[in-house]
This record gives C-alpha cells, structure tokens and sequence, in this order.
C-alpha cells in the first residue's frame, strides 16, 4: 500500500496533510525517513509519525463489552455510539459492529473490518448462537420454555425456536438463559413480551463460539486472539 494511503486510512489525517507530513522527515519505515508519499509499505513494516510507532494493522476484528445508555452504531449527532469507545482509527479503517445490541443491552459486541464475516456470522442460514442472561418481571416455567422452543409469532415476523434456561424464579422477577440464531431488533426483549413478561435487564454473554472476556470492564475492548478468530470463521463456513 502507498504510505500517504497507509497513514490516512490509519487516521492520521487528510491526504494532503500526511503528505505534508512525509515530506517533511516526520515519518519512518524501518527506522528510516521516506519522503515519496507513494512508496509501497506492508502492512507489517514499523512505521513511525513524529517518532511514535503506528499500529500498522488493517484488518482488525475486536470484542467490546457494551455498556448500558450506548448505542450501537457507526455515529450519532446528539448520543455516544461504541465507536465513541475505540481509537479514532478505527473509524477510517472501517470496523464496524457485528449485529447491534440495544441502547440499554449490555454485554459482548464482535466488530470487525471484514465484511464477508460479518454478513456470515449475522446470516440466520449460520445458525449462529447468541446467549442472552434475562432478567424479568414475573415467573418462567415450563410454559414460556415450550413457548421459546415452538418459535414465537411477533407482529412482523416468526421467530426461530430458541433455547429458554430458567436459572431462578419468583413471582416477582426470574433470571433466564436465552440462546437464538437470530438478530432481529428488540428480538429477546419481543419473545419475552409475547409470553407476557417485560424484560428489566438483558446481557449478552456469548456470540457463536466466543464468551465475553471476564477480564473485560464495560466498555473495554481487546482484539481476538487468532485461535478465536479460527473459531468464528469456522462456525460460518
């Protein structure tokens, strides 16, 4: 790739600044300054800008733990989106979420520069598994589990048998695991109304075959290993 196309895309600024840039010495590749904005980098090369080494990396695919209150979109003019969550960088590079969570969901959100896996892992022809913890406002037994089980039909669709876990119930409130292949929008929240419970608490635990990291605080974020990355392309193929 050409250098100047390099540091725009990492977010280094306009064409025309980081070409000003390379021109003037600031920037090195492998430990010397290259002036010709169109010189041909790797990606892995060691790039510096003003003496501070550049992650050099295009194809990023990385595993956010989404807080409440944010909402999950590439931008928003009045309210904090998860990108607000990530280096600016990753706005240039085109890392966008896998899927959304609700504004008020919290839990394990995938984001990723590759397209074709994203498409794949929300494809419900994958049947990739999403694991949700619910948190509800009255009891669950075996009615609402069959319920789940048989697909439930909402008012713009019918959706897939999904698997119901009941961990606790009460009259008052009952914790459930809920697993689906699909993403629809307010799916888990919907099923739970068509059986008659609201839901006051929704996190999501698990995408296909990864697990939010426990290390992991709301809103922080760490790229996949390339075992996990194996893992989610081997579930799509």
């Amino acid at each position: 790739m050409r250098l100047d196309r390099m540091l725009v895309t990492l977010g280094a600024g306009s064409r025309s600044e980081v070409q000003r840039l390379i021109r003037s010495g600031a920037v090195t590749v492998e430990g010397s300054p290259v002036r010709d904005p169109s010189a041909h980098v790797e990606e892995k090369a060691a790039v510096t800008l003003n003496g501070q080494r550049l992650d050099t990396r295009l194809s990023r695919t990385v595993m956010l733990y989404k807080p409440a209150g944010i909402l999950t979109a590439a931008r928003d003019p009045r309210q904090p989106t998860v990108m607000d969550l990530l280096p600016d960088a990753f706005r240039t590079l085109g890392c966008m979420p896998v899927g959304r969570l609700d504004k008020d969901t919290t839990g394990l959100l995938l984001l990723t520069t590759d397209g074709t896996l994203a498409h794949r892992l929300l494809s419900p022809a994958r049947h990739v598994d999403k694991r949700y913890r619910a948190t509800v406002d009255g009891p669950l037994g075996e009615a609402e589990i069959g319920a789940f089980a048989a697909g439930l039909t909402l008012s713009d669709f019918t959706a897939q048998p999904a698997l119901l876990t009941v961990e606790s119930s009460s009259a008052e409130k009952s914790v459930a695991l809920v697993t689906v292949h699909e993403g629809k929008f307010h799916q888990v929240r919907r099923m739970f109304a068509a059986v008659g419970r609201e839901v006051t608490e929704l996190h999501r635990e698990r995408f296909g075959p990864l697990t939010l990291d426990p290390d992991l605080q709301p809103g922080g974020w760490r790229d996949l290993t390339e075992d996990e990355m194996q893992a989610l392309r081997a579930a799509v193929e």
